[in-house]
């Protein structure tokens, strides 16, 4: 058996089972997430790995690169298996020096819709994730309103399944709740940066899968004693710790850990069988509250 099935399933909308388990295309585009890879045949030899390991439940953007991850995955696997949920993100575009822009408009909403459709190959999208842009670097507030009816209006068409969130707030999502079914929100959640402590629990209530995104940390990977001492004890690396801790933490939370190297896909992989006993899980659970302190 496929060691990513210990990690559980989660079910999107009622219909997508995944495993908890899943693969974040992002690392695979060029530095900074912009332009092609240095060695496209090593990017799509991790793709072949992640799914040939049990993985069903890929999150990607077409603007990675931009077009970039989408066009990989395209080459590296489709046709698709039946069972694999591609997991995509509208809201933004890319500038020509690589910053990242709203792209909220429905005219915007509606284009985006149809570059993830032709890059990716597909006829319907799975998912597609509205990214709200109020702030770049986290949530603001602001009303996303007619972004989110207008990719609700694609739904109703055929060419969207399912709907979710990212870098929103929590009124965000109970607007985005009023307008259609949410099955997914994405937001900036780890083991020291654990501002949707309450929000996770809500949504875990509503049967909402939460999906963090820089789950180790992002462009500044975790650094904690805590963190440290637990993987020394458990045989484990720190990374891993971080992201068993994330699988404990709520039955609803989803992994996209990425990566461009097989080596650290195998390694992230791992983490399913990784058994945190209580003691670890309190040391772990510190760590929030004394990044708080020190900032």
């Amino acid at each position: 058996m496929s060691t990513v099935n210990e990690s559980g399933t989660f079910t999107l909308g009622g219909d997508r089972l995944v495993r908890r388990l899943g693969y974040g295309a992002m690392q695979l585009a060029g530095p900074g997430v912009f332009g092609p890879p240095k060695d496209p045949e090593a990017a799509l030899a991790v793709l072949r790995e992640a799914v040939a390991s049990g993985v069903n439940h890929i999150d990607t953007s077409d603007y990675y690169g931009p077009h970039v991850t989408n066009q990989l995955i395209h080459k590296a696997l489709h046709p698709y298996a039946d069972d694999l949920v591609i997991v995509t993100k509208i809201g933004a575009r890319r500038g020509a020096d690589g910053s990242w822009l709203p792209a909220f408009s429905p005219k915007e909403v509606i284009a985006a819709v149809h570059d993830n459709l032709r890059s990716l190959g597909q006829d319907v999208l799975d998912v597609v994730n509205l990214r709200s842009m109020f702030g770049v670097h986290g949530p603001g507030e602001g009303s996303i309103e007619v972004p989110v009816s207008a990719l609700a209006e694609l739904q109703r068409k055929g060419l969207v399944r399912h709907i979710g969130l990212s870098n929103v707030t929590p009124a965000q999502v109970e607007e985005g709740r009023r307008i259609c079914e949410i099955v997914c929100v994405q937001n900036h959640y780890n083991v020291a940066h654990r501002a949707d402590d309450a929000l996770i629990d809500e949504l875990a209530r509503q049967r909402i899968a939460y999906v963090p995104f820089f789950p180790l940390g992002g462009f500044s990977p975790l650094q904690s004693s805590g963190l440290s001492d637990v993987a020394r004890r458990l045989g484990a690396t720190p990374m891993q710790v971080a992201l068993a801790w994330l699988l404990r933490r709520a039955h609803n939370i989803l992994l996209i850990p990425g990566t461009s190297s097989i080596a650290h896909l195998r390694e992230n992989l791992a983490v399913a069988k990784l058994d945190l006993p209580e003691d670890a899980v309190i040391a772990l659970d510190k760590i929030a509250a004394h990044t708080d302190a020190a900032a």
